[in-house]
């Protein structure tokens, strides 16, 4: 299996490096984008090294590299997350704009019917970001806002991001355990 992880430059970025983190412990093959703003993000809202994330993926790919294989659709890999994916990456893709490595993955998945999860991060939503859920939505596209659930009683901030990560993972078809479920 291949996935892809997207990390934009929304507030959140602790969700794609957890997904990351979780992945580099299986024979899942990981394929990392993370654009310029997210880097700056990663800086500001957490402790990890830029270096420390991307040796967590097996292929990191410039942000601005349409030559990728996964820019392609005859590249085969699995599905796609972006995490956490900013309004203008939800717009654009929503859109049908390829303004970088991202926005491109994530038309190859919507074109291709592989799996696409985005893990938006904006609050309140206004009229705008709605309506490009919607149409993502409607195009094959599965919207997962960064909203934990507490049912589990999470303890740490770390149970919140891993019932998130998980949740991304259930969503693309990979199984794991990393955050209690509903009983």
């Amino acid at each position: 299996m291949e996935i892809v992880i997207g990390i934009s430059g929304a507030s959140g970025s602790v969700y794609g490096i957890r997904l990351l983190e979780i992945l580099s412990n299986t024979e899942i093959m990981t394929h990392l984008i993370i654009t310029k703003t997210a880097k700056q993000i990663i800086g500001i809202e957490t402790d990890y090294d830029i270096n420390y994330v991307q040796n967590l993926a097996d292929v990191v790919y410039d942000e601005n590299d349409f030559t990728a294989p996964i820019a392609s659709g005859s590249h085969i890999f699995d599905g796609m997350i972006i995490a956490p994916c900013s309004m203008k990456t939800l717009g654009e893709i929503s859109g049908g704009m390829s303004d970088n490595l991202i926005g491109r993955v994530a038309d190859v998945c919507l074109k291709e019917r592989r799996k696409l999860v985005l893990m938006t991060r904006e609050t309140p939503f206004n009229q705008i970001h709605l309506e490009n859920m919607l149409r993502l939505e409607r195009a094959g596209g599965i919207i997962l806002p960064a909203c934990p659930g507490f049912y589990s009683r999470p303890k740490t901030i770390d149970d919140m991001v891993d019932s998130m990560a998980g949740r991304a993972l259930d969503l693309t078809g990979i199984k794991n355990n990393v955050y209690e479920r509903w009983k």
